[in-house]
């Protein structure tokens, strides 16, 4: 079974960037599509991205031009790359997979804050 693991959570001011990464303990292969979704405080669980075998990629409307996604299957590894960050980007961010059935990551924790 495939564990992700995601890192590169923190505090950044707004404007900032960062770079999340999600390592998954085996094959990203057969996962299709992988996302990243997000909860902030008090609230629910929402998709950020998600990308497909092909390429294809869908973002949440609060993120376009702002994130990028990107997956390496030579490296097992899922990024978001976050510009032009928000306060409104506080959340916990999970790393995604699906193959018969979702995978999901423990999740990291970044805030958005001067």
């Amino acid at each position: 079974q495939v564990q992700l693991v995601e890192s590169g959570g923190g505090l950044v001011q707004p404007g900032g960037s960062l770079r999340l990464s999600c390592a998954a303990s085996g094959s990203i292969g057969g996962f299709n599509p992988m996302a990243w979704y997000r909860q902030p405080p008090g609230k629910g669980r929402e998709l950020v991205a998600r990308i497909f075998k092909g390429g294809n990629t869908n973002y949440g409307d609060s993120v376009k031009g702002r994130f990028t996604i990107s997956r390496d299957t030579s490296k097992n590894a899922l990024d978001l790359q976050m510009n032009s960050l928000k306060p409104e980007d506080t959340a916990v961010y999970y790393c995604n997979g699906y193959y018969l059935r979702n995978y999901w990551g423990q999740g990291t924790q970044f805030t958005v804050s001067s």
